[in-house]
């Protein structure tokens, strides 16, 4: 029975990436890797009466297979100080801190019974915990360049797989698929970035888990061509019964060290009951 599922979970999106090479075949001259490795730390009540610290350790690679078609693969280290809440739930958006998409979907709620928000066992409530998080695979494809008037459109799906270890609440025991659409575009120094999107989680037996639609939004203006700050809004839906929505702020800068090599960092502030009451980041990327 797992094993149907997880084949089906993988054919499913392989299928559906493949159609993302529809609206035309573009080569570039040849592919391109980067790799990147990100600290994230945050820490919030998240509507309970516990303070959870977490810290969230994601090493990414991501392929340009042509101009347009490109791939990345997230694969997560997680800490959190204690099991009152899943840290598992996370919006996957690419799995990279350029795209300001990784957040804590964290939950509020008691333990136990059907309105719990932690998957942990009972044996294990109020421990640290730390292990591999849920990896995330994303396939994406430019569908529109940006041009002198239009933005740049590109349309992305993903999945999520269930590699965290649900009993220490490191993850969410399910499958999620999902997909969204990121503009972007650049006037002069100004740039902006708008992305749309809608996860399918998939059923758990241990968490009241919900499909959610997220929206983030930013604008930044670049100092120097190699210092770019960004203001960066994070929006989504209720991820779980019993959850608020989530609303954080976001201010990121970007430093290109080379031509390869760029460090980012970013602290931020939520501002509703399921948010992270603060949190802080930094990332180092260097491309092939």
């Amino acid at each position: 029975m797992f094993k149907k599922g997880i084949d089906r979970k993988v054919l499913g999106f392989f299928a559906l990436a493949g159609c993302l090479l529809l609206p035309g075949q573009v080569r570039a001259e040849g592919p391109t890797l980067s790799a990147s490795m990100g600290f994230e730390f945050a820490s919030g009540d998240y509507g309970t009466s516990t303070k959870t610290q977490s810290i969230y350790l994601p090493f990414t690679l991501a392929l340009a297979a042509t101009e347009r078609l490109g791939f990345s693969l997230e694969i997560p280290y997680v800490y959190q100080s204690n099991s009152a809440v899943n840290t598992g739930v996370i919006l996957g958006s690419g799995g990279q801190m350029a795209g300001m998409q990784k957040e804590v979907a964290a939950m509020n709620g008691g333990h136990g019974g059907s309105g719990s928000m932690s998957s942990a066992t009972p044996d294990n409530y109020g421990k640290s915990a730390s292990g591999l998080g849920d990896i995330t695979a994303k396939a994406g494809y430019v569908l529109v360049p940006e041009g002198e008037l239009m933005p740049r459109v590109r349309p992305y799906l993903f999945v999520k797989f269930p590699t965290g270890d649900k009993n220490q609440a490191l993850g969410t025991g399910a499958f999620d698929e999902g997909g969204a659409v990121e503009l972007f575009k650049q006037i002069d120094r100004w740039y902006t970035f708008a992305e749309a999107g809608y996860t399918f989680q998939g059923h758990s037996s241990v968490l009241p888990l919900k499909d959610y639609f997220s929206f983030n939004a930013g604008a930044g203006y670049a100092v120097t061509d190699a210092l770019l700050p960004m203001l960066v809004v994070k929006t989504s839906t209720a991820p779980i019964e019993g959850a608020s929505e989530l609303v954080e702020t976001r201010l990121k800068l970007k430093y290109l060290v080379t031509s390869r090599t760029s460090i980012e960092g970013y602290v931020s502030k939520g501002w509703t009951r399921s948010s992270a009451d603060y949190g802080s980041g930094i990332a180092v990327s260097y491309d092939f």
